[in-house]
């Protein structure tokens, strides 16, 4: 657990959290890494958190929102990583006070270590500590890598795309499903967290003043971006696994072409040794001194013509 008074994240005790509390002239980040139930009751003592946002942190998997209580709002944001080659979604919840925000998530994030520097330095420049940029500043870089994990499915949708012209496999299918359901993933996180957004920026009354509108309409074009682009990938992915079921299907026609070429031209031969293969007592080529390689000759010539006119139809 971590707080951040305007300064270094330091290491705090929940003992400590009633003192932090009542320092309303600084304002406070606190940030809690794998919270146990103990924690999440104790923190929601100190801070008087209602039961329902609590029972939400606790039990996980929510939807983005933001909700409004008398003094503060609790919202519920995703993060997104790129792990053994796949997207992962993290949920983040925050709580959001006036001189304080108290956040809850399941597993180190480390876009999280940069966003004290990027707030410390934005609170420079702008002169302002408050608590909105702070918000700001958590809300922007998570989306913000959003970016590269979308630029990762592309490059990966772009290999595809080139192993389906060299040749379609059934193989690559999964794959091509297994990334729309990342950008399906994605879509639902991203949808909803516009939402809150646009709740955050066109609030009446507003939540934030107007310096601070400015940057969350920022982040709100973000996500706009975001949504439009993982329409772009999944339309681009419905014509990758269109292409790759045709070139599948058009591999298989070639090789039934084959097959039934080789199946055509044996079954010729085959015919021409049945006939000569009856051995009828009255059959004027079993008496001739040429029959047999009259037989295997004609063999010859019937699948030598059969092969010239299936290559030259291309079905061979």
């Amino acid at each position: 657990m971590h707080s951040s008074p305007n300064g270094p994240v330091t290491e705090t005790r929940l003992e400590d959290l009633s003192e932090f509390f009542t320092q309303e002239q600084t304002t406070i980040w606190i940030d809690v890494v794998d919270p146990t139930p103990e924690e999440i009751t104790r923190i929601g003592e100190v801070f008087h958190f209602h039961p329902l946002a609590l029972e939400d942190v606790a039990r996980g998997g929510q939807r983005p929102k933001v909700d409004q209580y008398d003094d503060y709002q609790f919202i519920v944001f995703y993060g997104l990583t790129i792990e053994a080659d796949r997207c992962q979604s993290r949920e983040v919840d925050i709580f959001l006070g006036k001189h304080y925000m108290v956040t809850f998530h399941q597993s180190d994030l480390p876009i999280l270590a940069q966003i004290s520097d990027r707030w410390r330095t934005n609170a420079v420049k702008l002169g302002n500590h408050g608590v909105g940029f702070l918000l700001h500043s958590l809300l922007d870089a998570l989306v913000d890598e959003y970016f590269p994990v979308l630029d990762n499915i592309a490059e990966r949708s772009e290999d595809l795309e080139e192993s389906i012209i060299l040749a379609g496999q059934p193989t690559l299918q999964a794959e091509i499903l297994r990334l729309r359901r990342e950008l399906l993933m994605i879509r639902r996180v991203a949808g909803p967290e516009r939402d809150v957004m646009n709740v955050l920026v066109r609030r009446d009354p507003p939540l934030f003043s107007r310096k601070e509108i400015v940057y969350f309409q920022d982040v709100y074009d973000h996500l706009l971006r975001v949504t439009d682009t993982v329409d772009i990938y999944r339309d681009m992915l419905s014509s990758v696994l269109d292409a790759n079921l045709s070139m599948v299907s058009y591999t298989l026609n070639i090789v039934v072409k084959r097959l039934t070429s080789y199946s055509i031209i044996l079954m010729s031969i085959s015919v021409i040794a049945g006939i000569y293969g009856m051995n009828f007592v009255f059959m004027p080529e079993l008496d001739w001194r040429w029959g047999y390689p009259f037989a295997l000759g004609l063999m010859v010539v019937v699948a030598a013509v059969e092969v010239g006119i299936f290559r030259r139809t291309g079905w061979l």
